[in-house]
């Protein structure tokens, strides 16, 4: 028996992505720039997935420009960004539960001179607009929030902070790693008010290695990656056309049955939290907004433990992030939550392949960790 339960570390490549990948490696494998009939169905195809990808944010096609992944994707935005804000202000602002990819590159940003600052969550581990509000400066140039936290599942308000961010700094530039929010929260890049927005394949059932940033249109930014000119002289380097058009028809599997994957996700995220109501040991952290997240927490039980037991039983769930392998949660931590509770916190994600039988499984598996640990 196998049941995944980490999607939010990766998901499985669906039958569509598979496919058009295999296509792409043994059928159309030219250059997309070279100028004869083998690239330009390259072309065509890496044209195409740019248009589904596009489609599923809801934003235009020539909006849409191709990275490696999500973590690509935020260096991008936040590096080029202060390229062309820095002379204006140097006062950053982002949030303490960010994932690696941006709090690292806001350490950069520090060395550098500039001045962060990093909004704290309340104790549901969400970012509020009144904390952002009391941010804000004159000389704010950038501000980078996530949309879902990677561990807790708490949503941020992002249409509602844009609107604040454009009335009170209205030169300033927003980024949000939508990463965990794409397809899983319904928004629409064109309506969003992002001025930049991550996404990432791997998170949506496409293949590792490619993801997107949407970059507003008119929002002029310094490249990227100087070279032969390619995604709009942005980001030079050949395509890596194979995972692009995993993505990008990942992306259009998803659309026809989009809301109702959603729903889905979300009825078998409230059973399990309804089931766990029979195991007081067993803290539920976090809003748990989204509809695939879920953190967990048995104190006294280190986490390892509870992984091994589980993985016993064939189930698979994360000590949290699993870009950030061997350190206390930083989002744990930031929602000052007790050292015995982080220590024994566990994430359960969901994805569109989820079944009722499998969160039967993972019930019954706690109540082997909750038996074998108490003996």
């Amino acid at each position: 028996m196998f049941i995944y339960l980490d999607n939010s570390a990766t998901t499985r490549p669906c039958p569509e992505a598979v496919s058009a990948m295999t296509a792409a490696l043994t059928e159309s494998w030219g250059n997309p720039s070279a100028l004869y009939r083998f690239g330009m169905d390259a072309a065509r195809s890496l044209r195409t997935a740019r248009e589904q990808v596009a489609k599923a944010l809801g934003a235009e096609t020539d909006q849409v420009f191709f990275t490696s992944g999500g973590t690509e994707a935020d260096n991008w935005a936040i590096f080029s960004a202060m390229a062309r804000m820095g002379k204006r202000g140097k006062h950053v602002i982002t949030t303490a539960i960010e994932h690696h990819a941006v709090l690292n590159p806001m350490k950069r940003l520090e060395e550098q001179g500039y001045s962060v600052t990093y909004l704290k969550p309340d104790q549901a581990g969400r970012i509020t607009l009144d904390a952002l509000r009391d941010a804000l400066r004159p000389d704010t140039v950038f501000i980078s929030i996530m949309m879902v936290n990677n561990e807790t599942g708490a949503v941020m308000p992002i249409a509602q902070m844009a609107k604040l961010i454009r009335r009170i700094a209205p030169n300033a530039i927003f980024h949000t790693d939508a990463v965990q929010g794409f397809l899983k929260i319904p928004f629409q890049a064109k309506t969003l008010g992002a001025d930049l927005i991550s996404v990432s394949s791997h998170k949506v059932h496409g293949p590792k290695g490619a993801g997107a940033l949407y970059i507003r249109k008119g929002l002029p930014l310094p490249a990227h990656l100087l070279g032969g000119g390619q995604e709009g002289g942005y980001r030079s380097g050949t395509e890596a056309v194979p995972a692009i058009v995993g993505f990008g028809a990942a992306c259009l599997a998803a659309l026809p049955s989009l809301k109702e994957d959603i729903a889905r996700e979300a009825q078998l995220r409230d059973s399990i939290i309804a089931r766990l109501a029979d195991y007081p040991r067993i803290q539920l952290l976090g809003a748990h907004e989204a509809p695939h997240i879920l953190a967990l927490s048995i104190p006294g039980v280190p986490t390892q433990n509870t992984i091994n037991i589980l993985q016993d039983s064939g189930i698979c769930v994360s000590a949290g992030s699993a870009c950030a392998k061997g350190h206390r949660s930083h989002v744990l931590e930031a929602m000052n939550l007790p050292p015995k509770v982080i220590d024994g916190a566990f994430r359960v994600s969901l994805s569109r392949y989820t079944t009722v039988e499998e969160v039967d499984a993972l019930i019954t598996g706690l109540e082997a960790v909750l038996t074998r640990m108490s003996r």
